[in-house]
């Protein structure tokens, strides 16, 4: 069985990005963890949930890309 949800994009999709001080944020635990730096158990769900939405923002702009085109 295949779900299929229907989502209306704004028309204003491009500005939908990580806001600079969580892109900031998931920069550092990424620079730390490529740096040797090991991250607590705590830091590496938030990076991961924060690579997740940034991922999932990306898609979403491609999609509306794709559909106004």
């Amino acid at each position: 069985m295949t779900l299929t949800i229907e989502v209306d994009l704004p028309d204003d999709l491009d500005r939908f990005r990580l806001p600079e001080a969580v892109a900031a944020r998931l920069q550092h635990l990424l620079d730390r963890q490529d740096g040797g730096q090991p991250l607590a158990d705590a830091e590496r769900a938030e990076a991961e949930g924060l690579v997740n939405l940034a991922e999932f923002l990306t898609l979403l702009r491609l999609r509306a890309e794709r559909l106004a085109s």
